[in-house]
């Protein structure tokens, strides 16, 4: 028994070394450095682990979206959740500012219009679920700076401590969800605040909180030598009944301060809450403080709160590339992939999160792909490969014969340049202005120079039919404007849950008071607040179902903006215009969603609220919500419409406008069941998103599908993204087995100089686009192997004695 034993053990350290064998040459990089220091924390150490070993380096998360850089340039595939979370932030804090302020709208009473604490709770659990790559949200306000309708007999006063936050909870041992499957619907909410007077560890305005980063970014805010130091937007508001007020309100930095309006902090552990590595976007609130001193010199604009957003670390995509233009630092990762730097470089690629293996390593410039192999070599086969395996392959063969690229063409002969024109008619018979939208093959030429002619002047000169595009003019519009289509979701989430879960009507013990019905002044924050805090949209509108919203037949609140980068907005109540045909009940995707959930609501989602509030005004200790755990129901995504790009010459958004309608909902009189409540709109400029010309698919609804201009004999296309809504947003990489003949930087025909030079064959100028193929991969260099001559020689002797023979 004893030598099977012994067998046993010397196997398992057989395969353990054989394990480890297989990796051992990979040298430890930073990589591996974060990766120790991630596993290292859980949540049964991390209360003793000191407060450096619960976060890691600050550049662990590199290229985070800068808003001065947002409409410059294009925001990487990999970095749309981070920026989502950034306008999320942003967004969050408008619109307290906002509503914090708004009370110097309304005449001053002898009561509070601040909103009260259900809808500071149910503000948080709505930015968490509109997106799955937000894992918490919360506010924290600065000591004795927040105010409440709450309480009874609370009018100018504060609470000590206030912070609602929301995350999300696994789910997967609820007892709620007997299927024992996670489904990231359950939402964790508490008050931070509430805690008892004695107990310091609890006070998130300390230092040591948490490794509280997010707080002591913004706040304390002390003002020194000017009080005046705070950002103010301008809103011209305009009411149902035509009348006009302009509002000024405080907020956060604009884009062009330094430093901007939103930071992000060092990834963190957060300890006894989620147990998650988490990375947070910071946003401060302004607000006029102190309050209702009678003396308004003293009462100064400052922050009073911060609005925080964090997702998880492990969901942020790495970047392993070695720095370089376009790939700047700082990046702790920078420099650890494993391409092969003599022949290949690296490319980042999306969605791999923090794990190794996120890029392609391509061909340098005068080398290709052996001819066995179709694309790039991925990173993650790279990184699994046995030292055999890597110091064997993915490597690139040098091209041996390199031409130069030519610095004088001619114009083609009149047989080539007519062999082009057969191949793409559509240049040589077209039709200009609306009609060319509906051509067979459409020449995209004529096409973007009528859309692109299309302005607040020249609109009218068209017939309002020929001002509406058909669908797949805005393709790929729900990939690239789904972070602005998850902030309306947002909204339309937040007010399904508070019409569901807040009842103005419900009694309380104590002094506490259920929160008042929505107000007019919300609605028309949180709509402007979608347009304030996301530069993309450009229009905004909550349109509330007739005789739904509290006191009001119509009321539909539209925030809209006239330039991309600006202070002032306008707002107006479209319950204005009531005429028959002009009303906005009337409008095609109100009226299809009215009809779409008349009735049944049943694949609505779900979502679960463990909601745990404060004792009393003074925190004391949080205590469950009396209806614990509640739910609420609310559309998701594609519960949504997406309307055809149309340009609106009439609106005062004059532009090729993409609309994104959600739904919400609410109990009806008797609280027996759901019904539809209204729409809440976002409409994005079609101008913005990128045209895709290559190949695909016979059903994808793409109307310049297949309008490149690639030799696709010996190359085919490859989409690039930040060229906007024009021609060449494409390149051409050459075919398995051909190689990119010239000397340059790059191994690819780039998609606009291809559109340039095409554009010069139809104009019969000179052009060389003849020379933008690619050349079969057979050149070789000028040298001859010692074995060839010798087996040439030796067989041209042979023939030679034989003849003579």
């Amino acid at each position: 028994m004893s030598l099977l034993w012994r067998s046993y053990g010397i196997f398992a350290v057989l395969c353990c070394m054989r394990v480890l064998a297989q990796y051992e040459w990979q040298p430890k990089d930073a990589f591996d450095e974060i990766k120790i220091r991630f596993d290292k924390v859980n949540a049964d150490n991390c209360p003793i682990l000191p407060p450096r070993d619960l976060t890691l380096p600050e550049d662990s998360v590199s290229h985070l979206p800068d808003i001065k850089d947002v409409n410059i340039n294009p925001i990487f595939p990999n970095r749309t959740a981070l920026l989502h979370l950034h306008n999320m932030a942003l967004s969050r804090a408008f619109f307290w500012s906002y509503i914090l302020q708004s009370r110097f709208i309304r005449p001053a009473i002898n009561d509070t219009y601040d909103p009260g604490m259900m809808y500071y709770f149910l503000s948080t659990v709505a930015d968490v679920s509109s997106s799955p790559h937000v894992n918490a949200s919360s506010i924290y306000f600065a000591p004795n700076s927040s105010f409440s309708s709450s309480y009874r007999g609370f009018f100018n006063k504060t609470f000590p401590r206030f912070a609602p936050r929301t995350y999300r909870e696994d789910d997967f041992n609820d007892p709620i969800h007997l299927q024992k499957i996670s489904t990231l619907n359950t939402f964790y909410v508490r008050d931070l605040g509430a805690f008892p007077p004695n107990s310091v560890l609890h006070d998130y305005t300390i230092k040591n909180y948490h490794i509280n980063e997010w707080y002591n970014l913004w706040l304390p805010d002390n003002v020194e030598n000017r009080h005046d130091t705070k950002t103010t937007y301008q809103v011209e508001i305009r009411y149902a009944n035509n009348t006009n007020e302009t509002f000024t309100f405080h907020g956060p930095p604009g884009a062009d301060e330094n430093p901007g309006p939103v930071k992000f902090t060092k990834p963190y552990f957060d300890c006894r809450r989620s147990n998650k590595w988490l990375v947070a976007a910071v946003t401060p609130i302004a607000d006029i403080y102190p309050r209702h001193t009678q003396f308004r010199h003293i009462e100064y604009p400052t922050y009073t709160a911060v609005s925080v957003l964090e997702m998880d670390f492990e969901r942020i995509d790495i970047n392993q590339c070695p720095k370089g233009e376009g790939n700047k630092g700082p990046n702790v990762f920078a420099d650890t992939a494993r391409c092969k730097k003599e022949t290949t470089e690296c490319e980042p690629i999306d969605g791999w999160g923090f794990r190794r293996g996120g890029y392609q390593c391509r061909c340098k410039p005068g080398f290709r792909l052996p001819g066995v192999v179709r694309r790039p070599y991925l990173g993650e086969i790279l990184e699994r490969a046995s030292d055999e395996q890597f110091y064997n392959g993915f490597d690139c063969m040098k091209i041996g014969w390199i031409q130069k690229v030519p610095i004088k063409w001619f114009r083609l002969p009149q047989y080539t340049r007519e062999h082009y024109l057969d191949q793409y008619y559509e240049y040589k018979n077209f039709t200009t202005g609306p009609s060319s939208l509906h051509s067979e093959k459409l020449n995209i030429n004529e096409v973007l120079k009528f859309i692109l002619g299309v302005n607040a002047r020249s609109c009218k000169n068209y017939h309002p039919q020929d001002l509406v595009l058909t669908g797949d003019f805005a393709y790929e519009a729900r990939k690239q404007f789904e972070n602005e289509a998850k902030m309306a979701i947002r909204l339309a989430n937040f007010i399904s849950a508070f019409l569901q879960i807040s009842d103005p009507n419900e009694v309380y013990s104590g002094k506490r008071v259920a929160d008042k019905p929505l107000t007019e002044d919300q609605m028309m924050g949180e709509t402007l607040a979608l347009v304030l805090g996301n530069t993309r949209i450009w229009s905004a509108a909550t349109y509330w179902e007739r005789r739904k919203f509290p006191n009001r037949t119509l009321f539909a609140p539209y925030a809209f903006k006239k330039e991309l980068n600006t202070r002032k907005f306008n707002l107006q109540d479209m319950a204005r215009f009531n005429k028959t045909g002009e009303e906005y009940i009337d409008k095609p995707f109100f009226r299809l969603l009215k009809q779409r959930w008349a009735s049944n609501f049943d694949s609505l989602e779900k979502y679960y609220l463990k909601i745990r509030l404060r004792h009393n005004e003074t925190g004391e200790y949080a205590q469950r919500y009396e209806h614990f755990p509640n739910f609420y129901h609310a559309a998701t995504m594609d519960h949504g419409h997406w309307t055809t790009p149309q340009y609106d010459c009439q609106g005062p958004v004059k532009k090729w406008l993409i609309t994104y309608a959600v739904p919400f909902f609410g109990w009806d009189s008797l609280k027996a069941k759901l019904e539809f409540k209204g729409v809440v709109a976002v409409s994005m400029n079609m101008l913005q998103l990128d045209i895709n010309q290559c190949p695909d698919n016979y059903y994808e609804p793409n109307a310049f599908k297949n309008t490149h201009k690639c030799d696709v004999k010996t190359s085919y296309c490859v989409p690039i993204l930040g060229r906007g809504y024009e021609t060449g947003g494409y390149k051409c990489e050459c075919l398995q087995g051909f190689e990119y003949p010239y000397e340059d930087l790059i191994t690819y025909y780039d998609g606009q100089l291809v559109e340039a030079e095409f554009e010069n064959i139809v104009a019969d100028k000179e052009s060389r686009y003849d020379t933008f193929k690619c050349r079969l991969a057979g050149a070789a260099a000028l040298q001859v192997q010692l074995t060839i001559l010798s087996f040439v020689v030796l067989f041209g002797w042979i023939l030679l004695r034989r003849n003579q023979c």
